[in-house]
């Protein structure tokens, strides 16, 4: 892996967990602060997690301690270039994602922007987008990311998120990476989906 996809990784680690804790903050009882301590985050290489507290806003309403899994795909420029900010929030609009909550891009189901499906976070730290100056803004690229469980099935929303990736790869002339930062294969693709099966199957399914 060259020096370009260690950084890209990094960024992407630090991206999603930031946007995870924010998230995990912003709904928690300040109350409850004392109790903060005792969560165990979810880790970022798709492995799940569980904790004491709600599930993330990713997820539509889930009974507490319900374990959590993280997806994540990587679109970045190629030849260690940047995509400008304005051609790239354009794609995704068109891919019917939102900017919202974080400064992010979301996929929503419905008209309820606490269902989200999945969400796209800039690599350029701290990951969300600033709209008033994205017409100056280089972004060497994004990271896609679906929680499960999340308002559809975890299969689905992963098929919804590659379908996206794939065709902003495309409209972008960008290359499509998996969590590590390697080219995404067939076979890799095919290994991530039935991941999620499995987790859903071994942890979600009464």
């Amino acid at each position: 892996m060259d020096g370009l996809r260690w950084l890209l990784l990094l960024f992407g680690v630090l991206v999603i967990a930031g946007v995870y804790l924010y998230s995990r903050r912003e709904r928690h009882d300040p109350d409850e602060n004392d109790d903060a301590e005792h969560r165990i985050l979810p880790a970022l290489d798709g492995t799940s997690a569980e904790s004491d507290d709600d599930v993330s806003e990713q997820a539509e309403t889930p009974p507490q301690n319900l374990p959590q899994k993280i997806v994540t795909l990587r679109v970045v420029a190629r030849d260690r270039g940047a995509f400008h900010g304005e051609d790239l929030v354009l794609n995704l609009r068109g891919l019917g994602m939102r900017h919202g909550k974080f400064g992010i891009f979301h996929r929503i189901e419905g008209s309820d922007e606490d269902k989200t499906i999945f969400s796209a976070a800039s690599l350029v730290e701290p990951g969300s987008f600033d709209l008033a100056n994205i017409q100056d803004q280089e972004i060497p690229g994004i990271s896609l990311f679906l929680v499960i469980p999340g308002p559809i099935d975890g299969a689905e929303a992963f098929d919804m998120m590659m379908a996206a990736a794939r065709t902003l790869a495309q409209s972008m002339n960008a290359e499509l990476l998996d969590e590590s930062g390697s080219t995404l294969s067939i076979q890799r693709e095919r290994y991530m989906r039935e991941e999620i099966i499995d987790f859903q199957h071994s942890n979600l399914v009464a």
